[in-house]
């Protein structure tokens, strides 16, 4: 039985985080894909989209400590039943409560009633198996607002200690969320990225900058920090996000993308097939999306690195477009990137990119003629081992990453 309804997927964006002015955002209500989420339900459908990626938006949800108002994300689950769409929910995509973060005292107790209640509702509301993401990203959330001042606290220097505590509300959350709703799945979504080191650079130095970007998964899975009490059977299904900035050079930036003159570039399938030697389980491509007229040549690209890493033995179960609908920059709403399937006019009318359309109908044709490559269940390619000798070992210690 697979997992997923159709292989490729679509995402809406849902941060809500307070952005560097301390203003508080809200995209999914910039997007109002609140208020028109049937009619971007039913043209995702007419793609053959049926998997979407959504958030609750706990900034907004939450009333008041431990009072809960799901009923806008109530709306979305019913759109979702009508037309068949089946859907992956974000936690935190960013944003908390006023007054709360990562290292506050109350942060782990509030987001375990976050857990439990919206559990409690979705059992109550959907007939769908609950599928959830506790925490987006926890390696980018925690260089943002550790290291860059992006959020909440603001902060410098504590990189790391946002990782640690991030981490320790996940796994607190899984539990709850697993004791209030046995079968549901636990989806994790880290970015997947590699830096490429400069001649001369100390490779060991590289490699454990590398290794910064699977800490969130591992504490998780109890690989480190065990007395937070991670286990390995809270990694279910494992998302990574990729964009075209996801591999940079030390002290150049990132890599162009296409690149013109020599490929510096790893290949998408390559990575996936690293990060699946780690962990073993199965995975889905969870964002990624070009902006521009790039959109088109990035979609047709990945997804035959997709195709490329399923023939490798990667069970791999899908690739979320993100955004689906184009966003604002988080610091300056009045600021939009063309990345989406569709993009926004003055009045948030869905202005279709034809391109993209055209695309992702090829795209389908293609998927089709590959279903049978695709896993269908959680134990597709259980067994599957990716080489790690030789070249691929090499490869692997090259893998890099900085948060």
């Amino acid at each position: 039985m697979a997992i997923f309804k159709s292989f490729l997927m679509g995402g809406f964006e849902c941060a809500d985080h307070v952005n560097r002015s301390g203003d508080r955002i809200n995209l999914l209500k910039e997007t109002q894909h609140d208020l028109r989420v049937e009619d971007d339900y039913i043209a995702l459908t007419k793609l053959g989209i049926n998997v979407v990626r959504e958030g609750i938006c706990w900034s907004a949800v939450e009333l008041a400590p431990g009072l809960f108002d799901f009923s806008e994300v109530g709306n979305r689950m019913s759109c979702a039943e009508k037309h068949g769409i089946q859907q992956i929910w974000d936690l935190i995509h960013f944003g908390y409560p006023d007054g709360l973060y990562p290292t506050h005292p109350h942060f782990c107790d509030r987001f375990e009633q976050l857990c439990i209640a919206f559990a409690d509702f979705h059992s109550a509301f959907s007939q769908q198996q609950l599928f959830v993401v506790p925490i987006n990203e926890i390696s980018f959330l925690s260089w943002h607002s550790g290291d860059a001042r992006g959020t909440v606290p603001f902060a410098v220097n504590s990189g790391w200690d946002m990782k640690y505590h991030l981490a320790k509300a996940a796994i607190l959350g899984i539990r709850a969320l697993k004791e209030t709703v046995p079968d549901c799945r636990i989806v994790l979504v880290e970015p997947l990225v590699k830096i490429h080191g400069t001649l001369g650079q100390d490779a060991l130095e590289v490699f454990e900058m590398n290794e910064h970007q699977f800490q969130a998964m591992d504490i998780i899975a109890g690989r480190i920090c065990p007395e937070l009490g991670g286990s390995e059977d809270y990694l279910d299904i494992l998302g990574f996000n990729y964009y075209w900035n996801c591999q940079w050079e030390i002290g150049t930036g990132s890599l162009p993308w296409p690149e013109e003159s020599f490929n510096r570039r790893t290949d998408l399938s390559q990575l996936l097939g690293l990060a699946y030697a780690r962990y073993q389980k199965p995975m889905f491509l969870s964002e990624t999306g070009h902006f521009g007229i790039g959109r088109v040549e990035w979609l047709s690209e990945i997804l035959a690195e997709c195709h490329k890493a399923i023939r490798a033995g990667v069970p791999l179960l899908g690739m979320c477009i993100y955004p689906v609908i184009d966003r604002p920059d988080w610091d300056d709403l009045s600021v939009y990137f063309d990345c989406g399937i569709y993009d926004l006019d003055r009045n948030k009318n869905r202005i279709p990119h034809e391109g993209s359309l055209k695309t992702i109908l090829l795209m389908q044709k293609m998927i089709g003629h590959q279903q049978s490559h695709y896993p269908e269940d959680q134990n597709a390619s259980a067994n599957t081992k990716i080489d790690t000798n030789g070249t691929d070992q090499d490869n692997y210690r090259n893998h890099l990453q900085h948060i």
